[in-house]
């Protein structure tokens, strides 16, 4: 029995007191992306709408990802790779300057999409789990299904820049990416703002703005990996009871937070400063 138990380590038994066998995420590939979107329309509520109808002086004060939808389709004579289409749905909240010293705050929804030709892989097996049946072996549950042949694509993005805002006409539209309509758009989506959204032809106006986004697209599939290990880490560092009557003495013994001072968003080598450059 002690060798089925370690059949992931080849049989070897030097390897089987400093590895263990883990279950983890493989990526096969992966990419980075700068995508720039114009004239992308905003869907606006009842009340956004009303105010952009009587000014056109905009400007958008914050932008907030609050969902995202991701499909892998496998492209055909091409084993193993998968087209990735990804929507982003942003937030974003737009002041409307209605006259000299009063500023309206409104709130909209724009949809941008992208797609990404990815190496997935192959596979045929299908992953199940166990869970806590009651009942055990004669119980009329079955196990979840976790995973299938697909992999698992994940996005990594910050919110986007809004690179221009602009009040134009319906009919000047130059949408380069997708249009969906109002009832098209996730209920997750409508419920992040304060009124529901209109779109209808017979608006005067549209809100369009110019977004820009920074993201990563990988795909994984689980796999097995042996991984160096000790049973057990035993701390070296010693539990110290602090002195409730000498805190400057406390104080004293603290390290200088030189990392905290480091105002680049960037690892750069600084004077002083305990950064490391990329």
């Amino acid at each position: 029995m002690i060798d089925n138990r370690s059949s992931c380590f080849g049989g070897n038994k030097d390897d089987r007191r400093n590895s263990v066998c883990i279950d983890s995420m493989r990526i096969l590939d992966s990419c980075r992306d700068k995508d720039c979107y114009e004239d992308v329309r905003v869907f606006l509520t009842d009340f956004g709408q009303d105010v952009i109808e009587k000014s056109g002086n905009v400007r958008v004060k914050d932008t907030k990802v609050v969902c995202v939808n991701i499909q892998a389709d496998p492209i055909q004579f091409n084993q193993g790779f998968y087209q990735v289409t990804i929507r982003i749905y942003t937030k974003l909240v737009i002041e409307v300057c209605l006259c000299p010293g009063k500023v309206q705050e409104i709130e909209g929804v724009a949809v941008t999409e992208k797609k990404v030709v990815l190496y997935g892989g192959e596979g045929c097996a299908r992953i199940f789990k166990t869970t806590p049946l009651e009942g055990g072996f004669c119980t009329d549950q079955c196990n979840y299904e976790e995973g299938s042949n697909k992999p698992t694509v994940v996005l990594e993005l910050v919110d986007p820049i809004v690179l221009s805002a602009k009040v134009k006409e319906p009919c000047t539209c130059s949408c380069c990416c997708c249009c969906p309509t109002v009832e098209e758009l996730p209920k997750t989506v409508c419920c992040q703002l304060n009124g529901g959204l209109v779109d209808h032809p017979g608006l005067c106006k549209h809100l369009y703005v110019s977004l820009g986004f920074f993201s990563l697209v990988r795909v994984e599939r689980p796999g097995q990996f042996i991984v160096s290990a000790d049973e057990y880490c035993i701390p070296d560092k010693e539990c110290v009871i602090s002195d409730e009557e000498d805190p400057c003495r406390i104080f004293e013994k603290m390290s200088f937070p030189v990392s905290s001072f480091c105002s680049s968003p960037y690892p750069v080598t600084v004077p002083g400063c305990e950064c490391k450059k990329k």
